[in-house]
């Protein structure tokens, strides 16, 4: 019952963590109360894919003559087979985490765990069982949940969060998604896609506002091409629920607006799994919903590590799973350096795909950098013309002075398998030169990286 390191939760930030600390020679346990995975093999991530690839295909099928092809008949969604099948690939991603936790000789205590004095954790399971573990070292890696609003209370059924919207049994005629970051765009493509009403409700000025305006604009308007409702500057002020639909009163800048649906999805973010976990028995810092961690994870507490939504930074499955080897390798004695965060991608898997890197164009400019700029649209893109997906571009951000590569932008077909281009050459320190003198096959969407590079110095070929 003794162990060199007991990680709390099995997310990508628990369970890698608990896979490296295996590698590097650590007697291990991990603890999981639910489904092992977490909320992103589960819940998140891998089943959201699952039925953003099921709308890719049925669009394709509804746009098939576009390409050459007939189908005799009407192309209709399955919802309860879409579902089906999103279910089935995250059942299978868990098994294979099982198999991999096992394959690691990491022991999987199912329950709930948390903090105990004198460096134990306490696991509680379902039959309310409670048995006490020694660890050397402990990894709390509890996740976060659907952020819940006093102004619209979700009660599963006609407000939902992302949970409930991956498990409609049948497709409504409408729906108001409100927040249009990447959960809340994702799921208004999917819904729309579909062929249901979405009105999309955002309180800045540009839908996924964390994202360089041009892009929200870009996307706003493919949205909108494929008749969704797009409506920033506005909040969600009350939603009447007691009728059969919800009435869902809507601030704008020219007033109140009235909007009914079926079903109203709150994606207004995320609040963490801090209730519980005995942070308060040892001693634990925190504060705004976040543990108070160093450049390694450490808490105030010797012994305690804090990774994952949980702590300070972007709440995305890779930063998790790179905050958790990090911190097992640094317990392990081994000479590592911080995560940069100024480095960390963000993708959205909308249609057409946005997927970014380091500063926007505004950000670098406020912060005091000389900017050389360069964009390369996807209209010029032989590959993107051939696919028939031409909405989009590639924007790059350089420091005009000593060449640093600042940010890059993307928005378009796949552009989410692109963006770690830039991401590699930004860790190395590349040139842009460097970047023009890399030969880029052709015809590939990745062209138009070397293209964007290519045009903020003044070499671009193909506009």
């Amino acid at each position: 019952m003794k162990y060199d390191i007991i990680v709390i939760g099995s997310g990508p930030g628990g369970y890698v963590a608990a896979i490296r600390a295996s590698q590097l020679g650590n007697k291990v346990a991990i603890v999981e109360k639910a489904e092992i995975g977490g909320i992103c093999l589960n819940w998140g991530c891998i089943p959201t894919k699952a039925l953003l690839k099921s709308a890719q295909v049925f669009n394709y099928a509804k746009h098939a003559a576009d390409y050459g092809v007939i189908i005799d008949g009407e192309a209709k969604p399955d919802l309860t087979d879409m579902v089906k099948r999103s279910r089935s690939v995250a059942d299978g991603m868990s098994k294979g985490v099982q198999y991999l936790l096992k394959k690691n000789k990491i022991d999987l205590i199912n329950g709930f765990g948390k903090l105990v004095k004198g460096k134990k954790v306490e696991v509680t399971d379902a039959d309310g069982k409670s048995t006490v573990y020694d660890a050397v070292h402990t990894i709390l890696a509890t996740g976060a949940h659907s952020k819940q609003l006093p102004n619209m209370p979700q009660d599963g059924k006609k407000i939902i969060g992302y949970r409930q919207a991956m498990t409609l049994d049948k497709i409504p005629e409408s729906m108001v998604v409100v927040g249009s970051g990447a959960i809340g765009s994702e799921f208004a493509y999917f819904y729309n896609s579909l062929g249901v009403k979405v009105t999309l409700v955002e309180f800045l000025p540009t839908i996924v506002p964390l994202e360089d305006a041009e892009v929200g604009k870009t996307l706003a308007r493919a949205f909108k091409k494929e008749k969704m409702k797009i409506m920033t500057g506005s909040a969600v002020e009350s939603v009447d629920s007691s009728g059969k639909t919800c009435k869902v009163s809507i601030k704008t800048k020219k007033g109140i607006e009235l909007v009914e649906a079926d079903i109203v999805l709150s994606a207004v973010g995320i609040e963490t799994n801090l209730e519980g976990i005995g942070l308060e028995d040892v001693g634990v810092k925190n504060e705004k919903g976040k543990i108070i961690v160093d450049d390694f994870y450490r808490t105030n507490v010797e012994g305690v590590y804090a990774i994952g939504d949980i702590v300070h930074g972007p709440a995305l499955a890779h930063v998790a799973s790179h905050e958790g080897i990090t911190c097992v390798e640094k317990i392990s004695g081994m000479d590592v350096e911080p995560i940069d965060y100024g480095n960390i991608p963000a993708c959205t898997y909308t249609s057409p795909e946005v997927a970014s890197v380091g500063m926007t164009e505004t950000q670098a400019t406020e912060a005091g950098f000389e900017v050389k700029v360069g964009k390369f649209p996807f209209t010029a893109s032989g590959k993107a013309s051939a696919a028939g997906k031409k909405d989009g571009f590639v924007k790059v951000v350089f420091d005009a002075k000593y060449g640093e590569w600042l940010g890059c932008q993307m928005i378009g077909d796949n552009v989410t398998e692109m963006i770690a281009e830039v991401v590699a050459a930004r860790k190395l320190e590349t040139t842009g030169h460097e970047i023009i003198k890399t030969i880029h096959p052709h015809p590939t969407m990745s062209e138009a990286v070397m293209e964007a590079v290519a045009a903020a110095y003044g070499e671009v070929i193909h506009i």
